[in-house]
């Protein structure tokens, strides 16, 4: 044990339970560190001494201050989401340090959540942020001992929406929407690809030859080919003939940058309005997308492989739609013996 001295201020080494520790006294009066030292000595001897994380005294507004700073990017879907969760987050956790924070303290947040009829994908989606920040906090803030959140089991979720447009709602769609807006709508609706892949979908990405455009990567992380129908290769011949060039974006606004979320969502709301349609979302038109692909018998394999699904579990939601391969199945037995039939009515 004893006191050193980087640059000015004074330091204290000392060993406890075997390991050894250099910690900042953060001052430079050679006085006040020694009796910093000692009282670290003291609580060593009496058992009462404990590694202090910087964070100590950090509370849970300012670790998502910090987490919104550096981790939330802005204009990215996940953003509006984010200070959407936050709305909720501050209220309950504020001020608690993050010492405070403890797995029965965000059970106690998921109750009143349910409570307030919050559904368990929104509660799923507030602690998945909460889970992100804290892991900051622990592995490269230094704030955290460990994650409180990882402790706590997520909401169970029903993810069997199957909301498609009929054809004549597709057809009023398209006819409400602005020519930007159908473009991208036409584009969704025939390649199942995510509005995210669709907004940043680059002419390096598309190869009007091959009649192919790949997302580099997509949701799941991995990257995907999808094969284009006349119809999407129609909006992209459209499209080239007005190349930006000052972007390599295939959509994009009148600045020649990428559309905001926000606005194309809000854009797409209003076409619904116009169009009468109900209980639809702009990702609804990737189970137009594939509840067409199944009902022209395409089988569920290659489905799964259009909408970049990483098993076969998601797609499986399909299978209705399709009764018919069913029968195909069946059909593999053949026609039935006659012979057979007719020695089996004599035994009888």
């Amino acid at each position: 044990m004893g006191l050193f001295k980087r640059g000015s201020v004074w330091w204290m080494s000392f060993v406890y339970q075997g390991k050894q520790y250099r910690k900042s006294t953060e001052t430079t009066d050679g006085k006040l560190a020694k009796r910093i030292f000692d009282k670290v000595r003291g609580e060593i001897a009496e058992g009462k001494w404990f590694e202090r994380l910087p964070g100590e005294d950090k509370d849970f507004e300012e670790m998502m201050e910090k987490y919104m700073k550096e981790h939330s990017i802005p204009k990215k879907a996940s953003t509006k989401r984010d200070k959407t969760s936050l709305l909720h987050l501050n209220p309950f956790f504020g001020k608690s340090l993050l010492t405070e924070i403890t797995p029965s303290l965000i059970n106690q947040y998921k109750v009143k959540r349910r409570e307030e009829g919050a559904t368990p994908a929104t509660v799923n989606r507030e602690l998945a942020l909460m889970k992100h920040a804290f892991s900051l906090a622990v592995r490269e803030w230094e704030w955290a001992k460990d994650n409180p959140v990882k402790k706590i089991s997520m909401e169970r979720e029903n993810n069997k929406r199957d909301r498609w447009l009929m054809p004549e709602e597709e057809k009023k769609l398209l006819e409400v929407c602005p020519a930007w807006l159908q473009d991208i709508v036409l584009f969704a609706l025939n390649t199942g690809m995510r509005l995210g892949e669709i907004l940043s979908l680059c002419w390096k990405a598309v190869d009007m030859n091959r009649r192919t455009a790949v997302v580099f990567k997509s949701k799941n992380g991995e990257r995907r080919t999808i094969p284009l129908s006349e119809t999407a290769l129609d909006v992209l011949k459209t499209k080239s003939k007005i190349r930006s060039i000052r972007s390599d974006l295939v959509f994009y606004n009148e600045n020649h940058k990428k559309y905001d979320y926000s606005d194309l969502e809000r854009a797409f709301r209003v076409a619904l309005i116009k169009a009468k349609i109900e209980d639809f979302r702009f990702h609804d038109l990737r189970h137009c997308f594939a509840t067409k692909l199944v009902q022209g018998g395409v089988d569920l394999y290659k489905v799964q492989l259009l909408l970049g699904h990483k098993t076969p579990l998601m797609t499986q939601r399909y299978a209705h739609h399709y009764p018919e391969s069913l029968r195909a199945g069946i059909e593999v037995l053949g026609q039935p013996d006659k012979k057979s039939i007719t020695i089996l009515a004599q035994s009888q």
